[in-house]
């Protein structure tokens, strides 16, 4: 295990989820409004992890679960989902993410948020449900392809039925 990665990946976790929980909307509501100095340290947050993780990728592969642990594994691929701002280094970590599960060295839930994030951007549907937006002021999955199979490929994914999904984040 390469320990000293891992400790970064970690702390850039952290620093994510510290810019992210800055705007934190109030519970029930949807949506947060972000200063122009938030909006600047998100981007720059975003922007810097997701060139770091390109670096990783380029000179590692994928950092999966024997390389930086459960934990570091995790914590890349927050860094990948969060990585919008680059759709094209976005689609990179998809596929090597991918390729991670496929060998048992990453969670096939992670792949899936990953996954819907990806074709949410790129204006098709998601396959999984994790997706959410507000629309016209109401909160809603963008649109799920083949709703009909949704609960089945969440399971595949090893993802909980959707409607507990939407249950839970409706009553943040």
């Amino acid at each position: 295990m390469d320990e000293l990665l891992r400790r970064e990946l970690l702390a850039r976790r952290d620093e994510d989820q510290r810019v992210r929980s800055l705007v934190s909307p109030p519970k029930g509501q949807y949506t947060a409004r972000l200063s122009d100095e938030q909006a600047a340290e998100w981007e720059r947050v975003d922007t810097g992890n997701t060139r770091w993780l390109s670096e990783v990728l380029g000179e590692r592969g994928w950092p999966g679960t024997s390389l930086v642990g459960e934990d570091g594994a995790d914590a890349a691929w927050l860094l990948a989902q969060h990585a919008d701002r680059d759709p094209a280094r976005q689609q990179e970590f998809l596929g090597a993410l991918r390729g991670a599960v496929t060998r048992g060295e990453a969670s096939p839930a992670n792949l899936a948020y990953l996954e819907d994030r990806v074709r949410v951007h790129a204006g098709q549907p998601q396959l999984y449900g994790t997706q959410f937006t507000v629309t016209d002021g109401e909160f809603g999955p963008h649109p799920i392809e083949d709703p009909a199979r949704l609960d089945e490929r969440r399971a595949e994914a090893g993802l909980e039925p959707f409607a507990a999904y939407e249950a839970r984040l409706r009553a943040r």
